[in-house]
């Protein structure tokens, strides 16, 4: 399976726009997305964890209370439960375990 985000139309979500370049209905063990950030709302997933990649972009990410920097490179670990946003503009891709992290977005703010 081969998927371009050039290819795939984006929607706004949560976190900024987001573009699936593998989803639920693949079949695959995870997801994963390519998101254009832009201050996300603080949210928390109850079934899925998710790794994000910072493509692009500097800014910070708040988990439970906590502020990391990110930046380019930047791999993130965000266990299921984790109350989480990224702040600041930034491109990430993000790969979620188990796949149907769309249906498993708790919004807090």
């Amino acid at each position: 399976m081969r998927r371009d985000p050039a290819e795939v139309k984006p929607w706004a979500e949560t976190c900024g726009q987001i573009r699936c370049l593998i989803e639920e209905k693949d079949g695959a063990a995870g997801e994963v997305h390519h998101v254009e950030i832009h201050d996300a709302k603080l949210h928390y997933h109850e079934r899925t964890d998710e790794f994000y990649y910072v493509i692009d972009g500097q800014g910070t990410m708040v988990l439970d209370g906590e502020v990391i920097e990110l930046h380019r490179g930047v791999v993130v670990y965000v266990p299921r439960g984790v109350r989480h946003k990224a702040i600041g503009d930034l491109t990430v891709l993000t790969v979620c375990v188990p796949r149907g992290v769309l249906g498993d977005v708790h919004e807090v703010e």
